[in-house]
This record gives structure tokens, sequence and C-alpha cells, in this order.
């Protein structure tokens, strides 16, 4: 074998392996872009469904007039979200959500008439299977965007990547300090468990 002939070998192992490397981040980002489409869907989702449970609940909760209120601003939320593609909106529409989502319990488990209600509990566990759904594309997302920057970070992707065109995919927008970060020593500690 002349030097020619290994060369010209070599050339074509790095023609393959800069073309692997090409479609594996193509992946990747396919993915990504898909799991921002799901949860702008299933937050669509929620955002339909929130509109009957603000039906089913009017009949029950004629002396909360806020939690309505709560309910329409989460819907718009959520469209305006849905609409925008913005992971970071959709990321706050689905915190609101949450937080309503916490009212809405504490005022179902109050009130024993609304409790018992099949329509009512069958809302909430759409919902709470939808918010089920939300965290798993979210988790997704911030998996594929880890995946896709750590071939791009790493050699010879480094070396690689740039000359093709890829740049870090942003993922979901989190804050970099606050208290989400830190973990108390009383949140370090076994719960107590008291049931008398």
């Amino acid at each position: 074998m002349n030097i020619t002939s290994i060369l010209l070998i070599a050339a074509v192992l790095i023609a393959i392996y800069v073309l692997s490397l090409f479609n594996r981040l193509k992946i990747f980002q396919v993915r990504i872009k898909a799991s921002i489409q799901e949860i702008g869907n299933q937050l669509k989702r929620q955002s339909s469904l929130i509109p009957n449970l603000a039906e089913s609940a009017k009949t029950y909760l004629k002396h909360e007039k806020d939690i309505y209120s709560m309910i329409t601003s989460a819907r718009k939320a959520i469209d305006d979200a849905a609409k925008s593609g913005n992971v970071a909106k959709l990321d706050q529409s689905q915190e609101m959500v949450n937080k309503i989502l916490g009212s809405l319990r504490v005022i179902v488990e109050s009130n024993p008439e609304l409790k018992a209600s099949g329509i009512i509990q069958n809302f909430m566990d759409e919902l709470r299977d939808t918010a089920d759904k939300l965290m798993y594309a979210r988790r997704t997302v911030i998996d594929l965007s880890a995946d896709y920057n750590s071939t791009i970070s790493t050699i010879p992707g480094i070396w690689i990547a740039p000359l093709l065109g890829f740049k870090e995919e942003k993922g979901l927008d989190t804050a970099l300090s606050g208290e989400h970060i830190s973990v108390s020593s009383a949140e370090l500690q076994d719960p107590k468990i008291n049931l008398q």
C-alpha cells in the first residue's frame, strides 16, 4: 500500500465520521424541537381542559370567585405561550398553572361536596396527567439539549461542529441562582410523620 492509498482511506474515514456527526447533531436538533412542540401540545390540552373544569366547578364554587379569574389568567397565559413557541413563556405558564392547581386542590379538599363530584375529580385527574406529561416533555428537552451540547463541546465535536454550523442549544431557561438551587439543612432531615 502506498502513501496515496493510505491518505485516501484516511480521508474517506474522516468524511464518513463528519457525515455521521452531522446526522447525529441534526437528529438531536429535530428531537429538541419536537419536544418543545410537545410542551406546547400539552399546554394546549391543558388550556382546553381548564374551561371545562371551570364550568363544572362553577356550580360548586359560587362563593369562590377568585378561582375563576385565576383559571382564566392561566388559560390566557397558556394560549399566549403556546402561540409564541417561546420556551421561557411555556415554562412560566406551566408554573402559573401549577400554582392554580395547588389552590384548586386545597378548595376541592376542603369542600366535601366538591370533592365527591366525579366530574371535578375526572378533570383534576386529566390536569394532573397533563402536568405529568409536561414534566416529562420538559425533562426530555433538558436531556436532549445536554446530550447535544455535550457532543459539540467535546473533542472532536468542538472542532467539527462549528465548521458544520452547529451552535449550542439553549434548552429550557432556568435561573442559575436562587432558593431552588440550594438545599436547606431542614430539607436534609428525615421527615417525621405523626398519625395520631
